[in-house]
């Protein structure tokens, strides 16, 4: 969605939950939920909470050093008497609502325009009743105009919520009922919600309506009859381009992809088609058959596609829109286990692989750049099979950094990061100002391990996800504990400026928090589920020291912090209710910190910092993924406003290759604390066989191929050739089925018959070769379902959540006791 970042806040009557575009595994699409709570207590005055920086000592941190001239002490009293310049900035809005929940979309990027839709719904016998309330805010919500006549007081769907167009186009579509949902109708806006157009719709969508990302005035649509519907002038008229299609996602170049069945059923997926068209329908392709599932990642197009009777897929991958296949080589796995993209660009794929049984753990592999072959990256990653949770994280303020949980052989949960995209990966850095929790049954493995969607799923007190953001360099604010497993005590909020190598404690206790400015200021909540709250805490040195200030002498019962996708804004929202005798009502308070930041950024508050490295004068240091990036960052004691027009420009120069710049090869391996690949004891000594643009190959390799996206240049490269058989072995399992001719022969009988022969002996002799020269490895892997974590809309229904066990110690153990299939 570019710059425009949909941002939509769910305020619901029940209990908080992160909303499902915010766990890892979909698109971020800016939407949560926020919750009313109930009880009371005193709010606590405004103080300074300074937090004690590590020792400085170690060389990790040298560069640091450098990002601050003055004393921390010094730069703590530049938040002292802030009071009075917040409080005449802060704006509040009282809502004369009763609606149990309220949807916020900003529209636009630096437009200040909001919208916020309250929905109050019941069900009455076979029907709802609902009504819906339209709110606009021309300036980051301090102020809100009551809209509702606009949408000539519809009641507005709240399952599909707001949809906002792509970039900057000001688009917005509301999805509403009418005759008591036996009807529909759309809201259509193109001047960002001034005005809306009704447009009656010939079916009932069954989804929300999708933008085509290139063309907002491009729409499609399913309808509850697996109808597929197209729009091309912003929903004015409509077509249908084809009937019972399971699955529809748009494609790069204004192409549709979707998945059709043969039987009219959608549950027999391993009957669909995988169909294609580039012209909104005019012609249709039939680019692949047998199909179960399909998904998108970067310049790659995944089909999960049957091999046969019974249950047993195989994943191919196409980096050219269908038009030919090739079959990803990954290791074989059954019916009961399932396949996960957890990452994916032009470059490289994040695979998930499922173990056997149901152990809430698999291996993760990363592909080459054609997203065929893959080498194995983690083993024990955890992701559980019923509830379809994984801590994957990609930090996107620092260029390779993944972090993600694993399950230890005690099933105790324990966080590990990568800094070079999946080749390595380590246990975080302790923080120099934390102490080990007392669970910690070895203090000397001390490392700080991270809350993700497991932990929310687990229903832990951590109410938000990791937060990083690009335009904000190396900083990762995320709640945690220190020990030696993730620990179900109250977890702290933590703080990481360099990306994740090193982290200082924040925060005591689980807090919201967002950026504003780039991350020139941080602000958070304290998460109070019980207790009103009138307290705004913000930093603006990454956290290290932190101003509290008292937004409001009434505390309120605290459901949300809100502030406009994409870390530029400096409005942040803080979204409650109050209650009365007999009701409660919505409470919006809008604080501006722009009067905060007296003065605006120079070149003399900005130092040089080189990424991944130890020691900026070090001309050795900082290579990752073959070059350096340097960064102008601003000083931790600069107390002045990046802007909205503040670019994050690195500076890159290449480095020599070394075995760090190559990945381990199909069949070899990383031995630990080794960066020498080596070969897989069952495969040693045998030819590895791959199948690559329709033709069998035969590798012959040192071991090792170049990282995805790797720029080194020189220095050590190990060779790597591939010789061509000239064999023609692609799988036919997603071509079109053979045409069969009309006529009869006498002779077809013995045809049919000499072929048969033929093909069972050549059969035989590829079990022969597989089995007994191969080692018994195949190497094209059979799968259960691919689900999809690139996508918001791939993810299919989830079984029942896993149960916790919480053993004696504190500590997160992970259990199963479902023997149900991941989307099965």
């Amino acid at each position: 969605m570019g710059l425009l970042l949909r941002g939509i806040l769910l305020l619901a009557a029940c209990t908080f939950t992160t909303g499902s575009d915010f766990l890892p595994g979909s698109k971020p699409s800016g939407q949560s939920v926020f919750v009313r709570r109930s009880g009371g207590s005193e709010g606590r005055a405004a103080s300074i909470v300074k937090r004690s920086l590590p020792a400085w000592l170690a060389p990790s941190a040298n560069h640091r050093i450098k990002r601050r001239s003055a004393e921390q002490g010094d730069s703590c009293q530049s938040l002292q008497g802030s009071d009075t310049k917040l409080a005449d900035n802060t704006h509040r809005y009282t809502f004369n609502d009763l609606s149990g929940s309220v949807s916020l979309a900003w529209v636009g990027d630096g437009t200040g325009v909001i919208l916020a839709l309250t929905t109050f719904q019941v069900p009455f016998f076979m029907i709802r009743l609902g009504q819906s309330k339209l709110y606009r805010s021309e300036n980051y919500g301090k102020s809100f105009q009551d809209v509702t006549n606009l949408i000539n007081n519809t009641f507005i769907r709240s399952e599909f919520g707001i949809a906002i167009g792509p970039e900057n186009s000001g688009k917005v579509i509301l999805t509403g009922e009418v005759s008591g949902g036996h009807e529909s109708r759309i809201f259509v806006s193109d001047d960002f919600g001034k005005s809306f157009t009704h447009r009656d719709l010939p079916f009932i969508p069954l989804m929300q309506i999708v933008y085509n990302p290139e063309s907002s005035n491009v729409l499609v649509v399913l309808s509850s009859s697996n109808e597929l519907w197209l729009s091309e002038d912003f929903g004015s008229n409509w077509k249908k381009i084809h009937d019972m299609v399971c699955l529809v996602k748009w494609g790069r170049k204004n192409t549709i992809f979707f998945t059709a069945s043969i039987n009219g059923s959608c549950s027999d997926r391993g009957m669909l088609k995988l169909r294609r068209t580039t012209d909104y329908g005019k012609t249709i392709k039939t680019v692949a058959s047998k199909i179960y599932s399909f998904g998108l990642g970067g310049r790659f197009l995944f089909a999960s596609v049957m091999t046969g009777k019974g249950t047993l897929r195989m994943i191919h991958v196409s980096v050219d829109q269908g038009e030919t296949w090739n079959m990803a080589q990954l290791p074989p796995v059954g019916h009961e286990q399932f396949y996960s993209i957890l990452a994916a660009n032009d470059e490289m794929v994040f695979m998930h692989v499922d173990e056997p049984g149901d152990t809430g753990f698999g291996t993760i592999y990363v592909s080459d750049d054609r997203g065929t072959v893959y080498s194995k990256s983690l083993e024990r990653h955890l992701y559980t099979t019923t509830g379809g949770d994984t801590d994957f994280t990609n930090v996107t303020s620092l260029r390779g950094v993944f972090i993600t949980s694993v399950l230890a052989e005690d099933s105790s949960v324990q966080t590990v990061v990568s800094f070079d995209q999946g080749g390595e990966w380590v246990p975080l850095r302790k923080p120099d100002n934390s102490k080990c929790d007392a669970t910690a049954k070895d203090p000397d493995k001390c490392s700080l391990h991270i809350h993700a969607a497991y932990s929310t799923a687990m229903r832990l007190n951590v109410p938000m996800l990791p937060l990083t953001e690009p335009n904000a360099v190396g900083l990762i604010l995320a709640h945690g504990s220190v020990g030696d497993a993730i620990s179900v005590m109250r977890p702290d909020v933590y703080v990481s400026d360099d990306g994740g190598y090193t982290w200082i404690k924040a925060l005591d206790g689980p807090h919201h928090y967002a950026f504003l400015d780039s991350g020139g200021l941080l602000v958070a909540v304290e998460h109070s589920p019980t207790q009103p709250v009138n307290q705004i805490k913000f930093s603006t040195d990454e956290g290290q020291c932190w101003g509290v200030y008292n937004f409001t002498k009434d505390p309120i019962y605290f459901t949300g912090l809100a502030s406009e996708p994409g870390a530029r804004s400096m409005n942040v929202s803080i979204w409650g209710y109050r209650e009365s005798l007999l009701s409660q009502y919505w409470i919006s308070i809008t604080i501006d910190f722009r009067d905060l930041l007296t003065r605006d950024c120079q070149d003399g508050d900005y130092v040089p910092w080189l990424a991944h490295s130890d020691d900026i004068s070090d001309p050795k240091d900082g290579c990752m993924l073959g070059y350096k990036e340097k960064f102008l960052r601003l000083k931790k004691d600069s107390v002045c406003y990046n802007g909205r027009d503040y670019q994050v420009d690195p500076e890159p120069t290449p480095c020599p290759c070394t075995l760090d710049d190559f990945l381990c090869d199909f069949g070899y391996y990383r031995q630990e604390n080794s960066s020498e690949c080596v070969e897989q004891p069952d495969l040693k000594g045998k030819v590895l066989e791959f199948c690559l643009h329709g033709k069998e190959e035969q590798l012959q390799t040192s071991g090792y191929r170049k990282i995805p996206g790797d720029k080194c240049e020189g220095g050590n490269m190990p060779e790597r050739k591939e010789i061509d058989l000239s064999k023609r072995c692609v799988s036919d399992l997603v071509g079109p089925e053979l045409l069969v001719d009309g006529h009869s022969s006498k002779s077809v009988p013995i045809v049919i018959t000499v072929i048969v022969i033929m093909l069972l002996s050549v059969a035989a002799g590829v079990v022969f070769v597989k089995k007994y020269v191969c080692g018994g490895r195949f190497l094209v892997h059979r799968y259960s379902v691919l689900q999809q974590h690139v996508e918001d809309n791939a993810t299919e229904g989830m079984d029942e959540p896993l149960e916790t066990n919480h053993t004696h110690n504190g500590k997160i153990e992970f259990h199963d006791d479902s023997d149900e299939d991941l989307l099965e």
